[in-house]
Protein backbone atom coordinates (compact mmCIF):
# COMPACT_ATOMS: atom_id res chain seq x y z
CA UNK A 1 0.00 0.00 0.00
CA UNK A 2 1.45 3.34 -1.09
CA UNK A 3 1.75 5.97 1.62
CA UNK A 4 -0.44 8.92 0.68
CA UNK A 5 -0.87 12.55 1.73
CA UNK A 6 -4.28 13.14 3.32
CA UNK A 7 -6.03 16.42 4.14
CA UNK A 8 -8.84 16.00 6.68
CA UNK A 9 -11.23 18.59 8.12
CA UNK A 10 -12.86 18.32 11.54
CA UNK A 11 -10.08 16.05 12.76
CA UNK A 12 -10.14 16.63 16.52
CA UNK A 13 -13.07 14.31 17.21
CA UNK A 14 -15.43 11.70 15.78
CA UNK A 15 -14.80 9.93 12.49
CA UNK A 16 -12.07 12.44 11.59
CA UNK A 17 -10.05 11.70 14.70
CA UNK A 18 -10.32 7.93 14.25
CA UNK A 19 -9.15 8.30 10.65
CA UNK A 20 -6.17 10.51 11.51
CA UNK A 21 -4.96 8.04 14.15
CA UNK A 22 -5.27 5.06 11.78
CA UNK A 23 -3.45 6.88 8.99
CA UNK A 24 -0.56 7.95 11.18
CA UNK A 25 -0.19 4.42 12.54
CA UNK A 26 0.03 3.17 8.95
CA UNK A 27 2.73 5.70 8.04
CA UNK A 28 0.66 8.05 5.88
CA UNK A 29 1.22 11.81 5.91
CA UNK A 30 -1.69 13.77 7.34
CA UNK A 31 -2.68 17.42 7.31
CA UNK A 32 -5.54 17.77 9.78
CA UNK A 33 -7.69 20.80 10.51
CA UNK A 34 -9.35 21.91 13.70
CA UNK A 35 -10.65 25.16 15.10
CA UNK A 36 -7.72 25.08 17.56
CA UNK A 37 -4.36 23.37 17.05
CA UNK A 38 -4.02 22.79 20.80
CA UNK A 39 -7.14 20.59 20.85
CA UNK A 40 -5.86 18.62 17.87
CA UNK A 41 -2.38 18.12 19.31
CA UNK A 42 -3.85 17.06 22.65
CA UNK A 43 -5.83 14.17 21.15
CA UNK A 44 -3.21 13.09 18.58
CA UNK A 45 -0.15 13.29 20.79
CA UNK A 46 3.49 13.70 19.76
CA UNK A 47 3.96 12.84 16.08
CA UNK A 48 6.92 13.56 13.79
CA UNK A 49 6.56 16.76 11.77
CA UNK A 50 7.32 14.93 8.52
CA UNK A 51 4.13 12.87 9.03
CA UNK A 52 1.68 15.18 10.76
CA UNK A 53 0.69 18.78 10.01
CA UNK A 54 -1.92 20.16 12.43
CA UNK A 55 -3.71 23.17 10.99
CA UNK A 56 -5.71 25.87 12.77
CA UNK A 57 -8.44 26.52 10.18
CA UNK A 58 -11.61 28.59 10.28
CA UNK A 59 -13.77 26.65 7.82
CA UNK A 60 -16.12 29.62 7.48
CA UNK A 61 -13.23 31.70 6.12
CA UNK A 62 -12.23 30.99 2.52
CA UNK A 63 -8.80 32.57 3.01
CA UNK A 64 -8.09 30.32 5.99
CA UNK A 65 -8.97 27.26 3.92
CA UNK A 66 -6.80 28.42 1.00
CA UNK A 67 -3.82 28.98 3.29
CA UNK A 68 -4.18 25.53 4.83
CA UNK A 69 -4.17 23.86 1.39
CA UNK A 70 -1.07 25.83 0.41
CA UNK A 71 0.71 24.84 3.65
CA UNK A 72 -0.13 21.20 3.03
CA UNK A 73 1.37 21.26 -0.47
CA UNK A 74 4.42 23.21 0.73
CA UNK A 75 4.99 20.66 3.52
CA UNK A 76 4.26 17.38 1.74
CA UNK A 77 4.52 18.27 -1.95
CA UNK A 78 1.07 17.00 -2.95
CA UNK A 79 -2.41 16.03 -1.72
CA UNK A 80 -3.70 12.57 -2.60
CA UNK A 81 -6.89 12.36 -0.55
CA UNK A 82 -9.19 15.03 0.85
CA UNK A 83 -11.80 14.13 3.47
CA UNK A 84 -14.46 16.76 4.12
CA UNK A 85 -15.50 15.50 7.53
CA UNK A 86 -16.31 18.68 9.46
CA UNK A 87 -19.97 19.23 10.21
CA UNK A 88 -22.62 19.23 12.89
CA UNK A 89 -26.28 18.38 13.36
CA UNK A 90 -29.11 20.86 13.76
CA UNK A 91 -32.63 19.98 14.87
CA UNK A 92 -35.92 21.83 14.73
CA UNK A 93 -38.72 22.73 12.38
CA UNK A 94 -38.15 25.25 9.61
CA UNK A 95 -40.10 27.93 11.49
CA UNK A 96 -38.27 27.28 14.77
CA UNK A 97 -34.75 27.74 13.41
CA UNK A 98 -33.40 31.28 13.19
CA UNK A 99 -31.69 32.64 10.09
CA UNK A 100 -28.33 32.57 11.89
CA UNK A 101 -28.79 28.95 12.95
CA UNK A 102 -29.61 27.93 9.38
CA UNK A 103 -26.81 29.96 7.77
CA UNK A 104 -24.19 28.77 10.27
CA UNK A 105 -25.06 25.14 9.59
CA UNK A 106 -24.92 25.55 5.80
CA UNK A 107 -21.62 27.42 6.14
CA UNK A 108 -19.95 24.51 7.93
CA UNK A 109 -21.75 21.52 6.40
CA UNK A 110 -21.85 22.68 2.77
CA UNK A 111 -19.90 25.83 1.91
CA UNK A 112 -16.77 24.81 3.84
CA UNK A 113 -16.63 21.56 1.87
CA UNK A 114 -17.21 23.43 -1.40
CA UNK A 115 -14.37 25.84 -0.63
CA UNK A 116 -11.98 23.02 0.30
CA UNK A 117 -12.80 21.33 -3.01
CA UNK A 118 -12.32 24.60 -4.96
CA UNK A 119 -8.84 25.08 -3.52
CA UNK A 120 -7.68 21.47 -3.79
CA UNK A 121 -8.86 20.84 -7.35
CA UNK A 122 -6.06 22.88 -9.00
CA UNK A 123 -3.56 20.73 -7.07
CA UNK A 124 -5.23 17.48 -8.08
CA UNK A 125 -5.73 18.56 -11.71
CA UNK A 126 -2.00 19.32 -11.96
CA UNK A 127 -1.25 15.88 -10.50
CA UNK A 128 -3.89 14.23 -12.72
CA UNK A 129 -4.86 12.23 -9.66
CA UNK A 130 -6.61 12.48 -6.30
CA UNK A 131 -9.63 11.33 -4.34
CA UNK A 132 -12.19 13.57 -2.63
CA UNK A 133 -14.26 11.89 0.08
CA UNK A 134 -17.21 13.92 1.37
CA UNK A 135 -18.89 12.80 4.58
CA UNK A 136 -22.63 13.36 4.28
CA UNK A 137 -25.22 11.37 6.24
CA UNK A 138 -28.05 8.92 5.69
CA UNK A 139 -30.16 12.00 6.52
CA UNK A 140 -29.08 13.32 3.13
CA UNK A 141 -31.01 10.52 1.44
CA UNK A 142 -33.56 9.19 3.94
CA UNK A 143 -34.20 11.94 6.54
CA UNK A 144 -36.30 11.70 9.69
CA UNK A 145 -38.75 13.97 11.51
CA UNK A 146 -37.28 17.08 13.10
CA UNK A 147 -34.04 17.40 11.16
CA UNK A 148 -35.14 19.18 7.96
CA UNK A 149 -32.36 21.75 7.67
CA UNK A 150 -29.66 19.27 8.64
CA UNK A 151 -31.02 16.94 5.97
CA UNK A 152 -30.94 19.85 3.54
CA UNK A 153 -27.20 20.36 4.09
CA UNK A 154 -26.51 16.67 3.56
CA UNK A 155 -28.77 16.39 0.50
CA UNK A 156 -26.76 19.30 -0.92
CA UNK A 157 -23.45 17.58 -0.24
CA UNK A 158 -24.62 14.35 -1.87
CA UNK A 159 -25.88 16.20 -4.95
CA UNK A 160 -22.66 18.20 -5.28
CA UNK A 161 -20.57 15.04 -4.94
CA UNK A 162 -22.52 13.05 -7.54
CA UNK A 163 -22.04 15.72 -10.21
CA UNK A 164 -18.47 16.51 -9.12
CA UNK A 165 -17.56 12.87 -9.71
CA UNK A 166 -18.57 13.26 -13.36
CA UNK A 167 -16.98 16.70 -13.75
CA UNK A 168 -13.48 15.65 -12.60
CA UNK A 169 -13.34 12.13 -14.00
CA UNK A 170 -11.31 13.24 -17.02
CA UNK A 171 -8.52 14.43 -14.70
CA UNK A 172 -8.10 11.08 -12.97
CA UNK A 173 -9.76 12.46 -9.83
CA UNK A 174 -12.22 10.26 -7.94
CA UNK A 175 -15.09 11.35 -5.71
CA UNK A 176 -16.94 9.38 -3.05
CA UNK A 177 -19.74 10.65 -0.85
CA UNK A 178 -20.24 8.59 2.31
CA UNK A 179 -23.65 8.53 3.98
CA UNK A 180 -23.10 7.13 7.49
CA UNK A 181 -25.81 6.04 9.85
CA UNK A 182 -25.34 6.44 13.61
CA UNK A 183 -21.73 6.02 14.75
CA UNK A 184 -20.51 6.00 18.33
CA UNK A 185 -18.91 9.45 18.32
CA UNK A 186 -19.65 12.78 20.03
CA UNK A 187 -22.22 13.64 17.35
CA UNK A 188 -25.19 13.42 19.75
CA UNK A 189 -23.55 15.66 22.35
CA UNK A 190 -23.54 19.44 22.69
CA UNK A 191 -20.18 19.52 20.86
CA UNK A 192 -21.74 18.46 17.56
CA UNK A 193 -25.48 18.93 17.88
CA UNK A 194 -27.55 22.12 17.97
CA UNK A 195 -31.27 22.27 18.74
CA UNK A 196 -33.39 25.29 17.84
CA UNK A 197 -33.35 27.87 20.62
CA UNK A 198 -36.85 28.98 19.70
CA UNK A 199 -38.88 25.83 20.31
CA UNK A 200 -42.61 25.92 19.54
CA UNK A 201 -44.79 23.78 21.81
CA UNK A 202 -47.07 22.62 18.97
CA UNK A 203 -44.28 20.48 17.45
CA UNK A 204 -44.74 17.44 19.66
CA UNK A 205 -43.57 14.92 17.01
CA UNK A 206 -40.31 16.82 16.58
CA UNK A 207 -39.64 16.93 20.32
CA UNK A 208 -40.28 13.17 20.54
CA UNK A 209 -37.97 12.52 17.59
CA UNK A 210 -35.19 14.59 19.17
CA UNK A 211 -35.60 12.85 22.53
CA UNK A 212 -35.35 9.44 20.87
CA UNK A 213 -32.23 10.53 19.03
CA UNK A 214 -30.51 11.82 22.17
CA UNK A 215 -31.14 8.55 24.04
CA UNK A 216 -28.99 6.80 21.39
CA UNK A 217 -25.80 8.52 22.55
CA UNK A 218 -23.21 5.88 23.39
CA UNK A 219 -25.40 3.11 21.95
CA UNK A 220 -24.95 3.77 18.22
CA UNK A 221 -24.26 0.70 16.11
CA UNK A 222 -21.42 2.21 14.06
CA UNK A 223 -17.76 1.78 15.05
CA UNK A 224 -15.69 4.86 14.03
CA UNK A 225 -12.47 2.84 13.85
CA UNK A 226 -14.06 0.49 11.33
CA UNK A 227 -15.30 3.50 9.35
CA UNK A 228 -11.70 4.76 9.25
CA UNK A 229 -10.58 1.40 7.84
CA UNK A 230 -13.20 1.73 5.10
CA UNK A 231 -12.05 5.25 4.15
CA UNK A 232 -8.47 3.98 3.82
CA UNK A 233 -9.72 1.07 1.73
CA UNK A 234 -11.66 3.45 -0.54
CA UNK A 235 -8.50 5.47 -1.20
CA UNK A 236 -6.76 2.33 -2.47
CA UNK A 237 -9.49 1.40 -4.97
CA UNK A 238 -9.06 1.93 -8.69
CA UNK A 239 -12.81 2.39 -9.06
CA UNK A 240 -14.31 3.44 -5.71
CA UNK A 241 -18.06 3.91 -5.33
CA UNK A 242 -19.48 7.38 -5.85
CA UNK A 243 -22.06 6.73 -3.10
CA UNK A 244 -21.50 4.58 -0.03
CA UNK A 245 -24.09 4.01 2.71
CA UNK A 246 -22.20 3.15 5.90
CA UNK A 247 -23.73 0.98 8.61
CA UNK A 248 -26.57 -1.51 8.68
CA UNK A 249 -28.94 1.24 9.82
CA UNK A 250 -27.99 3.44 6.85
CA UNK A 251 -28.41 0.51 4.47
CA UNK A 252 -31.88 -0.30 5.82
CA UNK A 253 -33.07 3.32 5.71
CA UNK A 254 -31.74 3.72 2.17
CA UNK A 255 -33.46 0.48 1.09
CA UNK A 256 -36.79 1.62 2.56
CA UNK A 257 -36.44 5.01 0.83
CA UNK A 258 -35.67 3.39 -2.53
CA UNK A 259 -38.75 1.17 -2.19
CA UNK A 260 -40.91 4.19 -1.31
CA UNK A 261 -39.53 6.12 -4.29
CA UNK A 262 -40.24 3.24 -6.67
CA UNK A 263 -43.80 2.95 -5.34
CA UNK A 264 -44.46 6.68 -5.69
CA UNK A 265 -42.91 6.76 -9.14
CA UNK A 266 -45.35 4.18 -10.46
CA UNK A 267 -48.32 5.46 -8.46
CA UNK A 268 -48.06 8.94 -9.99
CA UNK A 269 -46.72 7.90 -13.40
CA UNK A 270 -49.81 9.07 -15.26
CA UNK A 271 -49.66 12.48 -13.62
CA UNK A 272 -45.91 12.73 -14.39
CA UNK A 273 -46.46 11.95 -18.07
CA UNK A 274 -49.37 14.40 -18.33
CA UNK A 275 -47.01 17.39 -18.48
CA UNK A 276 -45.32 16.45 -21.79
CA UNK A 277 -46.03 18.31 -25.02
CA UNK A 278 -48.11 16.18 -27.37
CA UNK A 279 -48.32 16.58 -31.11
CA UNK A 280 -51.86 17.56 -32.01
CA UNK A 281 -53.32 15.71 -35.03
CA UNK A 282 -53.99 17.82 -38.12
CA UNK A 283 -57.76 18.17 -38.62
CA UNK A 284 -58.92 19.17 -42.08
CA UNK A 285 -61.96 21.41 -42.28
CA UNK A 286 -63.87 20.07 -45.31
CA UNK A 287 -66.77 22.51 -45.07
Amino acid sequence: MENKVWYITGASKGLGLSLVKKLLQAGHKVAATSRTISALKAVIGDVAADLFLPLDVDLCNDGSISTSIQKTVETFGKIDVVVNNAGYGIGGSVEELSENEVVDCFNVNVFAAVNVIKHVLPVMRAQQSGHIINIASIAGFAPTTGWSLYAGTKFALIGISEVLAEDVKEFGIKVTVAAPGAFRTEFLTGQSLVLAKNQIADYKAIRESQERMLTMDGKQAGDPDKAADIFIQLAEMDEPPVRLFMGTDAYKRASQKIEALATDLEKWKELSFATDYKQQPNVLNLQ
